[in-house]
């Protein structure tokens, strides 16, 4: 109503592997899958939804679409699929023109919410609708991810506690001579056994420098070995937990317990400023402290760090070093690794942390040395010290928190930060 507009339209679409492409449709009325929804503005005219215009095969999503009095089916069409004339996303235009005529607002100013998947869509809709006017308005929906209410906050708490169920399973199979594969599946089994709902949201890394993270690929646990868990997403009922952990087997290097003691201090005193009122940059530069004090940073200003994805200094494009790095792993599966990841040394990114929202949202908020705004009850975040050096030490450790009226809360508690230590034999 501030806004002026006479209705929203809300557009959710599909990406790879069945997901939804934007959590908008989810968080207002728990809808898993695609789907275009009216919202009146005035109270007594219905939430319409149009869905099933993908050929996702989530059928039906979990549950009911809350509020939503009528759905309708669009269908998948066109020659290659259906072998029938026509394009769903022109139809789905079409009767979305329809029911706002039928609302009278035909002539009406209505705002608009969707991604990049939504361009098409809302074409068609301004050919078939053009008295209309449409107003772009994500910030709608984007303002209210910023600060969270108690019962989306126990879902938060929730898909924590699924990580630490998870992490503790990863640690009991963790051993020389196991695969980032078999740490990986543990993991996986783990939090989707309780109520987890995807597999794919989270990374692993291997290697005797600690500065690798991605997807299992088939490295087995030898002595010497620094292992990240980095859980940049486990699900539960749409809502996200963040968390990072490391796993050192046997004996590693002096400058390898350096870098994990300064990225496990980092957090903690970052942790010990989260309050209500608190500044998010006295935050932010509290967990670069101990890195300043080793000499491994100048400064915690985001704009002058250095960190393993810049450019370089003037803006331009950095080469990624060309040099072989011996990887048995990799070669038994006939490849090379050939070029140093990362191309440069500092942390993973120039800031410590960020909101942690639901499942296809973006950040609301950086924990930066550049945001001056103040801590408010019901944030939830993560705080995570990353540094990597190449080819010689690595660490990337993290907790989840949300703000109280007093403090906070470490919404993953429940398994310490401190380095994991299994021992070289099997």
């Amino acid at each position: 109503m501030e806004a002026g507009h006479d209705a929203l339209i809300v557009h959710t679409g599909s990406v790879g592997w069945f997901h939804a492409s934007n959590h908008y449709l989810r968080y207002i009325c728990d809808w898993m899958r695609e789907g275009v929804l009216i919202i009146p503005t005035d109270s007594n005219k219905p939430l319409t939804l149009l869905s099933f215009f993908t050929q996702s095969v989530l059928l039906p999503p979990g549950g009911e679409p809350v509020l939503v009095e009528d759905i309708w089916q669009i269908g998948p069409i066109g020659r290659e699929y259906a072998d029938r004339p026509g394009d769903s996303v022109v139809k789905t235009a079409e009767k979305c023109a329809e029911l706002l005529a039928g609302m009278g607002l035909a002539k009406a100013q209505i705002g608009r919410i969707g991604d990049r998947t939504s361009l098409t869509f809302w074409a068609a809709l301004d050919e078939f609708m053009p008295k209309t006017k449409f107003v772009a308005d994500n910030a709608i929906l984007d303002r209210t991810q910023k600060v969270r209410s108690p019962r989306e906050i126990g879902m938060f708490r929730a898909a924590a506690q699924l990580i630490s169920i998870a992490t503790q399973a990863a640690y009991h199979v963790a051993k020389p001579g196991v695969t980032d594969h078999e740490i990986y599946a543990a993991f996986t089994q783990a939090q989707l056994s309780y109520g987890g709902e995807t597999g794919d949201g989270y990374q692993i890394g291997i290697n005797e420098f600690g500065t690798h993270c991605g997807k299992p690929y088939g490295h087995v646990v030898r002595p010497g070995d620094l292992i990240n868990l980095y859980v940049s997403n486990v699900t539960y009922r749409g809502y996200t937990a963040q968390t990072a952990r490391m796993i050192a087997v046997g004996g590693i290097t002096k400058r390898q317990e350096e870098v994990l003691e300064a990225c496990i201090e980092g957090v903690k005193r970052a942790e010990r400023l989260i309050r209500p009122g608190a500044l998010m940059r006295d935050v932010n530069n509290a967990a670069f402290e101990p890195m300043i004090e080793r000499g491994m940073l100048a400064s915690p200003e985001a704009r002058t760090m250095p960190y393993n994805w810049a450019p370089m200094d003037d803006g331009s494009a950095r080469l990624i070093p060309r040099q072989y790095v011996k990887n048995i792993d990799w070669e038994a599966q006939g490849r090379k690794l050939m070029h140093v990841y990362p191309a440069t040394h500092g942390p993973h990114n120039p800031n410590l942390g960020h909101s942690v929202g639901m499942a296809g949202g973006q950040n609301s908020f950086n924990i930066s040395s550049h945001n001056y705004d103040r801590m408010e009850e019901g944030m939830v975040f993560v705080l995570h010290t990353q540094w990597l050096e190449p080819l010689s030490a690595g660490c990337n450790v993290g907790d989840m928190y949300v703000v109280t009226r007093d403090g906070f809360e470490n919404l993953s508690r429940h398994t310490p930060l401190e380095t994991h230590r299994i021992a070289a034999e099997a």
